[in-house]
């Protein structure tokens, strides 16, 4: 029996690496959203033509009647964005999931001329960032350096990462600027200061503060400002005079010209850093953590040095969720120990009960393969539930066979006699969880997913780690504890000692 269940562990060891990972389980939330991103600078009557075209793909939802109300935004956030919501009908009134009617949106706009469209799925749990995409940043010290790293990196994505889909680049340099630029030799010819310059750009642009003056209990600023201020075209500005040396009055044609170009939107900075965020669409065949290992794989041959790749989204989610389960599962099992050493006042009966655990869960984990079930936050809140479970049915027969064998029973009698009488209230403890875990597998409707990864994980991991709860923690009980004297041995050998010092006073 030993040897089985050391096969098991090993064999659900391996197993547990080639079962699919991910923040959250794809959940029918019942809404479609679709977000649509213009080219930068562009008005809201551009944006409106592209959500016209973008509704010829969920309207026809309408009519089959599978959406039952179409909501749309134009300038949303800015004014080249815009987005469509669909709630969905009713689960029952269905038979399409939610990812099902998505997959077949996003293939009727992949085609939309100028317009980039994403059709966000979310999450129960609303956690920022997590809709299903992956998302990462180059990070560097020079913006313009970075982008063109980043684009060069999602070819190289493109090219060696197939499953990774829609690969964007977070990075879009048409948002119109005017500069000026000052011919700083031909300004001091002529003897015009920077500050002269300043102050007459100032007034003109917004007006400045020059003073504060106090009327009774009143404080009342004094600003100047220019009377042609709101002037629309940039070449009246090249017109005005700025005062020089000599107090003469000089045009800034003079001096001044403006340069036209295009800037990003906007500048990012993630981890203290400049950085340009990029963002792709993972294909199901491939698990999350392994689309990240083969970015950062990427990454170390194609990035320039000093720079870096930072996660974001899912992935960076994902990755801190891990780490906060491993050290939550340490503490807890750590916390159960000691507990259970002062309990049983005895070291051996607390790590028979603890190394069960650790089979119980390889039952998890071949559960979780046969349904089909990804590790996510709902399963191993699962498994924190099954080691709960697992830990209080060791704790009944073990705490029984210390009872029999303080009353003189021989260790094989004590571990026989507490797995005979304590097989009915275990079995009864674990039939009644599996039962109340069934219909969290069987449900349907809204949240059924999650419920679902929770049900996989009590039910089939329950079943299954009974084998283990039955047969295995006597086993352990009769090779661990023998090397521990009963409790009711301490006892005597306490009052003989007693006994002995009270003769020896005499």
């Amino acid at each position: 029996m030993l040897a089985l269940c050391l096969l098991a562990a090993v064999a659900a060891a391996f197993g547990a690496m080639k079962l699919p990972q991910e923040l959250v389980p794809a959940e029918d939330l019942g809404v479609l959203t679709v977000r649509l991103d213009g080219p930068d600078g562009v008005g809201l009557a551009y944006t409106d033509r592209q959500l016209e075209q973008a509704l010829t793909a969920v309207t026809p939802l309408q009519a089959e009647g599978l959406v039952t109300q179409v909501f749309t935004i134009t300038g949303r956030w800015d004014p080249h964005r815009a987005e469509i919501v669909a709630p969905l009908a009713d689960w029952s009134a269905r038979a399409a999931t939610q990812q099902q009617l998505a997959t077949r949106v996003q293939t009727a706009l992949e085609q939309l001329p100028g317009a980039r469209v994403r059709i966000r799925s979310g999450n129960s749990l609303g956690l920022r960032g997590a809709d299903g995409a992956l998302r990462w940043a180059i990070t560097g010290d020079d913006h313009a350096r970075i982008a063109e790293a980043a684009f060069a990196f999602a070819a190289a994505a493109e090219r060696e990462l197939p499953a990774l889909r829609d690969i964007r680049v977070d990075w879009n340099a048409s948002q119109p600027q005017l500069a000026l630029r000052i011919d700083r030799e031909r300004a001091a010819e002529l003897g015009v200061s920077v500050a002269a310059l300043d102050l007459l750009l100032r007034a003109m642009v917004d007006g400045f503060e020059v003073a504060e003056i106090s009327a009774g209990d009143r404080s009342v600023p004094v600003v100047v400002e220019s009377a042609r201020r709101g002037a629309t075209d940039p070449q009246d500005l090249l017109m005005l005079n700025v005062r020089a040396a000599g107090d003469r009055l000089v045009p800034l044609a003079q001096f001044v010209r403006f340069e036209e170009g295009a800037v990003p939107s906007e500048l990012q900075r993630l981890g203290q850093r400049r950085a340009v965020e990029l963002s792709a669409v993972v294909g199901g065949e491939l698990p999350l953590p392994e689309a990240v290992d083969g970015l950062r794989a990427l990454a170390a041959r194609e990035l320039p040095p000093g720079m870096g790749l930072l996660l974001r989204g899912d992935a960076a989610t994902l990755e801190e969720t891990a780490r906060d389960v491993t050290l939550t599962f340490v503490v807890a099992l750590l916390v159960v120990f000691l507990v259970l050493v002062a309990q049983f006042e005895s070291l051996g009966s607390a790590l028979v009960v603890m190394l069960t655990v650790p089979f119980g869960l390889a039952a998890a984990v071949f559960a979780m393969a046969i349904a089909g079930v990804s590790v996510n936050l709902y399963s191993q809140i699962g498994l924190l539930l099954l080691v709960g479970v697992m830990a209080k049915n060791s704790i009944l027969m073990v705490e029984f066979a210390g009872q029999l064998r303080d009353a003189g029973r021989t260790l094989r009698e004590a571990a026989f006699e507490a797995a005979n009488t304590r097989l009915r209230p275990i079995l009864m403890t674990m039939a009644s969880t599996v039962l109340g875990a069934l219909p969290l597998l069987l449900g349907s409707g809204p949240g059924a997913e999650a419920r679902a990864a929770i049900g996989a994980v009590i039910f089939g991991g329950l079943s299954l780690a009974a084998v283990f709860t039955l047969f295995l923690t006597p086993l352990l009980y009769l090779g661990i504890a023998r090397f521990e004297r009963p409790r009711a041995d301490q006892g005597l050998r306490l009052a003989r000692e007693l006994e002995a010092a009270g003769q020896e006073t005499r």
